[in-house]
Formats: C-alpha cells, sequence, structure tokens
C-alpha cells in the first residue's frame, strides 16, 4: 500500500456512467491510502455538442479534451476515462498510468422481444451511433434501419422501452456498472460484434512527471487488462483511426498468452477484414503494430480511406 498524503482530484465527466467511474476509482484509491480524494466535475466539448445535436458529430477526442487541459495544467491530479473514448495518441506529458480490471468488453443488444439479432422484425429501428457497430450488424442484417442516438445511457434504454426504437446495442460494461437493462440486454457474440479498442477497460490518465500521483496508481494497475489494453490501442495508433471509421479490436489472456483480434470494415458492412495474432504479454504493442501492418497488407487503408469519405454524409444504410 501506498500512501499519498496530499490531496487528489479527479477529474471527470458529468455523465451518470463517468460519475460511477470516477467514484469506483476514487474508492480504490482510498483503500489504497490516499488522504483525500475529491471530483472535480469538467464539461466537455462533446457533452456541449450532444446537448445541441444529438445525432449529428463524431471526433476524435472529443469527450476527453478538457479533461486533459485541466490535467496539464494542474488543475486536476488525475482523469479517468473510458477507454474507448481516447485517441490513439495522448498529448505529450500525459500518460495512462493505471488500467483497473476490466469490465466484459462485449456490446450488447437491448430488445423487448428479441432474444438475438435474428428476432428483430424486418426493417427494424436500431439505435446507435458506431460506425464500427452499424458496419459489423449490416452484414448480417442489410434490412436494419439505424438511429443515431446519443446522451446518457438511462435516457438511451428509455428509448427501447417506450418502443421508440426496436433495439439499442450499447456497450454492456456500462449497462453493467450502472444496473440497468438487465431485463432487456443479450450479450452480441464476438464473431458476430468485435468491441472498440479498450472498451469495457477504465484509463486513468496522469502527469508523467507526478511521482507520487504514479506511485499510488500502481496499485490500481491489473496487468492482465493493461497487456490486452496497450495491445488494442496499438492497432488503433498505427491504423490512424477513431471514431470516424468502423475500426475493432479485442485482446484476450489465455493461458498466459495474448490473443489478439482487429478488424476494418467499410461502413455498409459488405468490406470486411479481420486477422488474429498470438504470443507474449510483454510484447502487447509490438503485438498491435504488427497485426495494424497485416491489416494494411490486406487493403486496410483504402477500405478506412472509404469510410472517412463517407462519414461526413452519413453512415451505414438504412441510416
Amino acid at each position: 500500500m501506498m500512501a499519498s498524503p496530499r490531496p487528489l482530484i479527479i477529474g471527470t465527466r458529468g455523465s451518470p456512467l463517468a460519475l460511477w467511474q470516477a467514484r469506483h476509482v476514487a474508492a480504490r484509491l482510498k483503500r489504497e491510502g490516499a488522504a483525500q480524494v475529491t471530483l472535480e466535475v469538467i464539461r466537455t466539448a462533446g457533452d456541449r455538442l450532444q446537448q445541441r445535436h444529438p445525432g449529428g458529430f463524431s471526433a476524435k477526442g472529443i469527450f476527453v479534451k478538457e479533461l486533459e487541459d485541466a490535467l496539464l495544467a494542474r488543475r486536476v491530479d488525475l482523469a479517468v476515462h473510458s477507454v474507448k473514448d481516447l485517441p490513439g495518441q495522448l498529448p505529450p506529458g500525459l500518460m495512462l498510468a493505471a488500467y483497473p480490471d476490466r469490465e466484459d468488453p462485449r456490446d450488447a443488444l437491448l430488445s423487448i422481444g428479441a432474444r438475438d439479432l435474428s428476432g428483430l422484425p424486418a426493417s427494424a429501428t436500431v439505435g446507435t451511433t458506431s460506425l464500427r457497430r452499424r458496419a459489423q450488424l449490416l452484414r448480417q442484417r442489410d434490412d436494419l434501419c439505424f438511429v443515431d442516438m446519443r446522451g446518457n445511457v438511462d435516457t438511451r434504454v428509455e428509448k427501447v422501452r417506450s418502443g421508440q426504437v426496436d433495439a439499442l446495442v450499447l456497450a454492456r460494461a456500462g449497462l453493467a456498472r450502472l444496473g440497468l437493462g438487465a431485463d432487456l440486454m443479450r450479450p452480441l457474440p464476438l464473431d458476430l460484434c468485435l468491441p472498440a479498442p479498450g472498451q469495457g477497460a477504465l484509463g486513468i490518465e496522469a502527469r508523467a512527471d507526478d511521482q507520487e500521483v504514479l506511485a499510488i496508481l500502481q496499485a490500481l494497475d491489473d496487468p492482465t487488462t493493461r497487456a490486452e489494453v496497450v495491445a488494442e490501442r496499438a492497432v488503433l495508433a498505427e491504423l490512424d483511426a477513431g471514431c470516424l471509421v468502423p475500426l475493432a479490436a479485442l485482446g484476450r489472456m489465455r493461458d498466459g498468452a495474448l490473443r489478439l483480434e482487429a478488424m476494418v470494415a467499410s461502413p455498409d458492412g459488405r468490406e470486411v477484414l479481420r486477422e488474429a495474432v498470438a504470443g507474449p504479454p510483454g510484447q502487447a504493442e509490438a503485438l498491435g503494430r504488427g497485426l495494424a501492418a497485416a491489416l494494411k497488407a490486406r487493403g486496410a487503408e483504402a477500405v478506412l480511406r472509404q469510410a472517412r469519405r463517407l462519414a461526413g454524409g452519413g453512415s451505414g444504410r438504412g441510416a
């Protein structure tokens, strides 16, 4: 246990899920000996745009920049993120100091009547803003009609209950953390829908020169989660991908080896490239870079260029 004599300030967004995550980390820090931990809620550009334009924007790092600015300005000591919200590259001077234990990384289908994707009616309306989810689901059901849906998790779940959409696709981790939608939720198989890099994982960002905070955060770092997420984020960084393109990656530790799978797709789901590698967890970043190179060799860059061109004018069929 490493005690921290100084009070620690955690920067967080103000959504129910972000607050749950920050409070979870605060409780862990207190158990590790932190003298005092407080939260500072910071409104991001993504939060402001989400309020004004519920379905019409997408950009790298839109939910994290103000948190990182507060870190660099020393207004806060650390920031808690959903790793899937983070761009592949962090600003100079910042680092992901800890990855706590990961939740289930799978996506989940929420529907009142359907137990799986095949149970949805013809031309069913499905709420999601994710191009990655759209591309993979269109490959299975090209009749689906997608509805852009943002906002807090509880608000989106209520739209399924009220019949505004036939189904909703969300990260299972957020639902589990908030205790929402258990009666509606069915996890999607990984062979049908591979998750976003870092999905289900929390990343604790800190200043690279703050040795006191880095020392206490070591106790919160889970080596298995770190190996998996470092590999996934190496794919993301190497392909220079973000939320504007359909890209998925998932690392899983099995019998001491790290197996990494990744996918890029065209927005309509007609072209999908998927590759997998395995190796020692200590070579997680190299595995990710190697897997990205394998995808590039199969034409991933052309697929991603097409996705970026189409992203400005809508995403996927049935939008």
